[in-house]
């Protein structure tokens, strides 16, 4: 079987990094890059010399030898770049979000099903080896009945300027949660402000209310002095600690918990606490983008169902669009 022929829209800051991975996964050739940055585009060529360049991505769509279109700009853009792809026979590869609405998300996965194309969004973190240890870790009952997820992403900028701070980092943690959780949320709790007074919030808090006894928390910021990127899954059993900035530890389990005990006659709860040891997994090393580009290719050829598949990103934006409207409505809660 010929290789598949890949082309880029967008080369920015994960421009080269796409490139990089795609032009590296078995059985994919990457032809075309298209940026409107003729600066961008020499950038590209110095760097990958093998590389057709073009500040009209038409030329990519309308070529017969691409085969996929891997669309890398800002969210805005994605629904009319995704629908001319998918309507000039391409597979479609999108960064997350997948789009600026639900509507426009569900009208992509129509259109990929009626054409019989793979609709994939760039859920990098799912190709993670911690993640995947996070979900081999809950899948196996090793810390228990899940209870909560406490997510804190926040650092100082980029400011986007035209989607809020829930739009833009908070895809990569509810991502997750859907990943390692079958369980969908009911309705989302969410307020946020915009110190720049431009109605985009640049610190925002999002609830996620399950019907289950779980709960879910992010934490998202451009505005905050440090760079944190931790994650706290609590089970019944055992606890989670997920921190991204780690070299190496990225994942420690804790053998942590408490037991309620209620003491009837004097109206009183007695806790009893355990704390136990703490282990460090082992976790693949691989390059999550490569493993992101590799299932990509590979469902293409195979008509597998991907890790970071299209019902997948359709939850993360319905969960953002709900979001919206309750930052929008001080915090009320808004079903999904």
């Amino acid at each position: 079987m010929s290789d598949t022929t890949v082309g880029i829209i967008g080369y920015g800051y994960w421009g080269p990094n796409l490139v990089r991975n795609f032009a590296g996964a078995a059985g994919c050739r990457v032809k075309w890059v298209s940026d409107f940055s003729a600066d961008r585009l020499a950038i590209a060529k110095k760097q990958f010399s093998f590389l057709s360049v073009t500040q009209d991505y038409l030329d990519l769509i309308n070529d017969p030898e691409v085969d996929a279109i891997v669309i890398a700009t800002p969210v805005f853009s994605h629904f009319k770049l995704g629908k001319e792809a998918l309507n000039a026979g391409k597979h479609v590869l999108i960064e997350k979000p997948l789009t600026s609405s639900v509507a426009d998300a569900e009208e992509l996965k129509n259109l990929a099903e009626q054409k019989a194309l793979l609709l994939m969004v760039d859920h990098t973190f799912l190709y993670t080896g911690a993640v995947q240890k996070i979900k081999n870790l809950v899948d196996t009952d090793e810390i228990g009945a899940l209870q909560y997820l406490d997510s804190s992403r926040i650092n100082l900028g980029l400011f986007q300027p035209d989607i809020n701070v829930l739009w833009d980092l908070a895809p990569h943690d509810i991502s997750i949660l859907s990943y390692i959780n079958s369980e969908i949320p009911v309705s989302v709790n969410a307020t946020g402000i915009s110190h720049t007074h431009n109605g985009i919030e640049n610190v925002a808090y999002l609830t996620l209310n399950f019907q289950s006894n779980f709960i879910a928390h992010f934490n998202c910021s451009w505005s905050s002095p440090v760079k944190i990127r931790s994650m706290l899954i609590g089970g019944d059993k055992k606890m989670i600690v997920f921190n991204d900035l780690e070299p190496s530890e990225k994942v420690r389990v804790y053998d942590t918990g408490y037991e309620m005990k209620t003491v009837e006659e004097k109206h009183r709860i007695l806790v009893d606490y355990r704390v136990g040891d703490i282990y460090i997994p082992k976790v693949n090393p691989r390059e999550a983008l490569a493993g992101m580009a590799a299932d990509f290719i590979g469902c293409i050829g195979t008509g597998n169902k991907p890790v970071s598949n299209i019902d997948l990103a359709i939850y993360v934006v319905k969960v953002l669009e709900a979001a919206q409207k309750s930052i929008k409505d001080n915090g009320r809660e808004v079903k999904i």
